[in-house]
């Protein structure tokens, strides 16, 4: 029997709260093959103290003195056998939770994990999955339990998904830049760099993803896209 090939997917989210002021959300995750995470993690480390950043780098706190890093981040990826792929929730306001939630916004956010990991397991390949979720709340462990149990019951007891675990993010050079990634495309999604006082710098940066990915951030790709995937969900407005 061919052995499985392993990989980590190190997930984050955007604006997932119900209430909060986006009405824009975005969850995704940077995929690494095992076997070379090692090297991958201790590179991006490399980076960022090339560039004197010994902590953590958020989307919420780019800096234009940091330019040069992120163009330089923006490379590695591209240039590196890491992939990204994000789900984006547009019209917030337009999901009905008591039609096709159960009522709970809760089951909306399963769903969404559900989409976006299932995707990975369409694969030629036979492959093995570990999934690290950047701590958002108390309800870590209920949260990670439901998606274990969701993916169990898909695949029969036998669920490609053989571990999930939450993790901090200054903890994890994945988790920081998928959160870079996916900040990245929220900001395009919810139109901020039309919006007067826009920052220069998400801005640029927003500009050299999309001439790096062929993509625009506010668009979907194409379902088969394996580098650099989005899916863009609009969901149907309440009757």
């Amino acid at each position: 029997m061919a052995k499985s090939v392993k990989y980590s997917l190190f997930l984050d989210e955007s604006c997932h709260l119900q209430k909060d002021k986006s009405n824009v959300m975005s969850i995704g995750f940077i995929k690494v093959l095992d076997e070379g995470y090692d090297q991958i993690k201790n590179e991006l480390k490399q980076l960022k103290m090339k560039h004197g950043i010994p902590h953590e780098y958020k989307w919420n706190t780019c800096s234009n003195t940091k330019k040069d890093f992120y163009i330089e981040l923006i490379d590695y990826f591209f240039t590196s056998s890491l992939s990204f792929r994000t789900i984006v929730v547009k019209y917030k306001n337009h999901l009905d939770h008591d039609q096709f939630n159960q009522g709970s916004h809760d089951n909306f956010y399963y769903k969404m994990v559900f989409y976006l990991l299932h995707n990975q397991y369409i694969n030629p390949l036979k492959a093995e999955y570990r999934v690290y979720l950047d701590i958002k709340d108390t309800r870590g462990r209920e949260k990670i339990a439901k998606i274990r149990e969701v993916f169990e019951n898909l695949h029969f007891g036998r669920s490609p998904f053989k571990h999930f675990q939450h993790i901090r993010s200054h903890e994890s050079e994945l988790i920081q830049l998928a959160d870079f990634l996916i900040g990245a495309v929220t900001y395009k999604s919810r139109g901020q760099q039309n919006k007067p006082g826009a920052s220069p710098i998400k801005c640029f940066i927003v500009e050299y993803l999309e001439q790096k990915s062929g993509y625009s951030l506010d668009e979907g790709t194409e379902p088969w896209e394996e580098k650099f995937n989005i899916f863009d969900h609009q969901p149907k407005k309440k009757s």
